[in-house]
C-alpha cells in the first residue's frame, strides 16, 4: 500500500466524470488499499477516484461506529447477565452496587476498529427526507459549504470481486455516500454550496448550529467538517496504524 497525493481545487480533473470500472483485478485491489490508506492519514471520512487523479466510479468511506451505550449501561450479552438477578439479593439492592461501583471506577474507552467500504461503480437508488450542514472536501482545505443532502441514502455498487451489494446511510453517513457519488460526476462542493462559513458572516445555519450544540458552543465546523474530512465521533487518530 501507499499514499497518494491529492487533486486539490483548480485541477480540472475534479470536474470530469469518471468511466466505470470494466476489470476487477489486481491493479484496482491495489488503488482501493492506497486510497484507503490514504483517505485514513488525512484524517478523513471518504475519498473518490478522481480526488488521487483516477478517473474512475470509486470511492472508499469510512463506516460511523456503532453507538456508545449509555453510562452505566452494559455492553453487549453483558446486559443480558445483569438483567437476571442474583441469588440472595434484591433488584433494589443490585443497582446500588451497580451505581457504586460506577462511582469508583473511571468509564473505560470503548475499542473502535475503523472499517473501510468500498464502492465502485455506485449508483444512488433511494433517499429520504433532507438536512441541512456544513461540508468539508479533502481536495478544498479549510472551506466549509452549507449544503443540503437527503437524510437517508441507499447506494447499490459492486464490492472489490464484482460482487454487487446495496448499503444504506443516514445522517453523516448519507452526506458522505452523497458527497463522495458527486465527485464520480464532476461535482464538488463549490458548485453545491449556498454559501461557505465565514465567523464575520454569520447565516442562519450557524444560529442552528449553536442551538443544537448549546448557547454557550461556537458554531464552526469541527476540524474539516461535513464529510470527508470530520470522522466519526470516537474514530482513533488517523494513519496506517489505525487499519485493519
Amino acid at each position: 500500500m501507499a499514499l497518494r497525493n491529492l487533486v486539490l481545487d483548480g485541477d480540472p480533473i475534479l470536474k470530469k466524470v469518471c468511466r466505470p470500472v470494466e476489470k476487477f483485478d489486481q491493479k484496482l485491489a491495489t488503488l482501493l488499499d492506497d486510497m484507503g490508506e490514504t483517505m485514513m492519514a488525512e484524517d478523513g471520512m471518504g475519498l473518490a477516484g478522481p480526488q488521487v487523479g483516477i478517473l474512475r466510479r470509486v470511492f472508499v468511506a469510512l463506516e460511523e461506529p456503532p453507538p456508545r451505550p449509555e453510562a452505566g449501561e452494559p455492553a453487549g450479552g453483558e446486559a443480558d447477565e445483569a438483567a437476571e438477578s442474583r441469588d440472595g439479593e434484591t433488584a433494589e439492592e443490585q443497582t446500588d452496587e451497580a451505581v457504586e461501583g460506577q462511582e469508583d471506577e473511571p468509564e473505560a474507552e470503548v475499542p473502535y476498529d475503523p472499517v473501510i467500504l468500498e464502492f465502485i461503480n455506485p449508483e444512488i437508488i433511494e433517499t429520504e427526507g433532507e438536512q441541512n450542514a456544513y461540508e468539508g472536501c479533502l481536495s478544498f482545505p479549510g472551506q466549509y459549504g452549507a449544503i443540503k443532502r437527503p437524510a437517508r441514502v441507499k447506494v447499490r455498487a459492486y464490492d472489490r470481486d464484482g460482487q454487487p451489494f446495496e448499503y444504506e446511510g443516514t445522517g453523516m453517513m448519507a452526506r458522505c455516500l452523497c458527497h463522495e457519488s458527486d465527485h464520480l460526476n464532476g461535482v464538488t462542493i463549490d458548485a453545491l454550496a449556498e454559501y461557505f462559513y465565514n465567523p464575520e458572516e454569520p447565516h442562519e445555519l450557524d444560529a442552528s448550529l449553536r442551538g443544537e450544540a448549546g448557547e454557550e458552543q461556537d458554531a464552526k465546523p469541527e476540524g474539516e467538517a461535513g464529510t470527508e474530512s470530520q470522522k466519526p465521533e470516537g474514530a482513533p487518530a488517523a494513519g496506517p496504524e489505525a487499519k485493519k
